[in-house]
This record gives C-alpha cells, sequence and structure tokens, in this order.
C-alpha cells in the first residue's frame, strides 16, 4: 500500500453544508415538490445513465458541453412546484444552491492537512456555476473542476487527471466525498476512499490515515 501523500476533497457536501441542505432550503422558499424534483433528476439521467452519459443532459452540463440556460430550460420543463404554477427557467441553478454555505471546519482540516506538508486538491463536478474561489491558490495545490476539464466523477479519468496534476500515483491520494459512486470512481483507480457523512467521522478516518491530529 502506498504511502498518503496528498487529500482530494469534493466541494459541495464536503467544503459546504450538505446537498440535503441546500435542496431543502430551495425546495421551501421556491415552493418546488420535491418528489417531482427526484422523479425530474431520474428522467434527465435515464435508466442507463452510465453507458448513455455522452447524450445525457446532466452529464453534459458536468462536463461544460451544455449551454446553463439550455439545461435550465430542461429542468425546468421536469418540474412542478407546490401549487402547480411552472417553474421559472432563468437563474435555476443559482436559485437552486443559493443555500450552499462554507463549512468552515472542513476548510480547517484541509488547511491542517496542508500545513503537515501534504498536498491538497480540489475535485469537484460543477453544475456550470462560479465557485467562491478566494483563497483558494493558498489551500489547494491543485483545482480540477468537471467543466473546465470536460471530464465529470465518477469517470476514471478526471481522477488520474487531478493525481498527475499533484504529481503522483492515486495510491498516494486520499479522496473525500459526500457521493458512494465518487467514492467508489476513486478507489476504482488506487486512491483511498473516504465517504464524507459527517465531520466527526471523515476527521477520525482522515486521522488515521494521515497520522497527523486534525482537530483545532
Amino acid at each position: 500500500m502506498s504511502v498518503i501523500e496528498a487529500l482530494v476533497v469534493d466541494y459541495g457536501g464536503v467544503l459546504t453544508n450538505s446537498l440535503a441542505e441546500t435542496m431543502g432550503a430551495w425546495f421551501a422558499l421556491e415552493g418546488i415538490d420535491g418528489e417531482a424534483f427526484g422523479r425530474a433528476m431520474r428522467d434527465l439521467l435515464g435508466p442507463q445513465a452510465e453507458r448513455e452519459a455522452a447524450v445525457n443532459p446532466v452529464h453534459a452540463l458536468e462536463r461544460g458541453e451544455i449551454e446553463i440556460p439550455h439545461f435550465e430550460e430542461q429542468l425546468a420543463a421536469h418540474l412542478v412546484s407546490t401549487t402547480g404554477d411552472p417553474v421559472r427557467a432563468d437563474g435555476l441553478l443559482t436559485r437552486m444552491f443559493a443555500g450552499f454555505e462554507l463549512a468552515e471546519d472542513m476548510h480547517g482540516v484541509v488547511r491542517r492537512v496542508k500545513r503537515a506538508g501534504f498536498k491538497t486538491a480540489l475535485l469537484s463536478n460543477s453544475w456550470g456555476l462560479g465557485y467562491p474561489r478566494e483563497g483558494w491558490d493558498e489551500l489547494f495545490d491543485v483545482i480540477v473542476i468537471s467543466g473546465e476539464v470536460g471530464l465529470r466523477k465518477p469517470e476514471r479519468e478526471i481522477y488520474e487527471l487531478c493525481a498527475r496534476q499533484l504529481g503522483m500515483p492515486p495510491g498516494a491520494c486520499v479522496f473525500v466525498d459526500d457521493l458512494s459512486p465518487n467514492v467508489r470512481g476513486a478507489v476504482d483507480v488506487g486512491m483511498v476512499g473516504v465517504l464524507h457523512v459527517s465531520y466527526e467521522r471523515t476527521v477520525g478516518e482522515l486521522e488515521a490515515l494521515l497520522e497527523i491530529p486534525l482537530t483545532s
């Protein structure tokens, strides 16, 4: 087993509050029917999502292959509000993710890992939106955003690209994500995977893997 030399983290749901919290706030604020949203995502992803990824609108958005307004129109067409009114397409993604809040505790973990001499990277699937990148140059050695590189998690090539940019084999990286398929994708290329469920659990696993204290 390789010695761990780098920490790679996801953005939404790891360095922010959970996606469930963010989506729940959007549902409540805009009167979105949560069950309808779930059906919409299943319709857009399709029953054979991985095999049909090349023509899948969600995956195309994450790779930067489809313009945001076009995707918003497709998504809005699948959604209904709790009142039955149409959902406004313009600015849909911005409103959807407006509830993201930075998870300062997890940012602190990345800072402590970096100060301990490990390399750090951000590896995120983007839904075409901007990120609050202030301080990222100091926090990360490498930044890989799906829409900027034309690849998406859990495609193996995006993990391999991140490892190459870090200058080390995948086996020297530990990857943290809140979605199981993305963690499995990392493990499949040789990274050590950590499923982010809570701050306490993730810190405990990272302390064991990196053999350094990470609590403030």
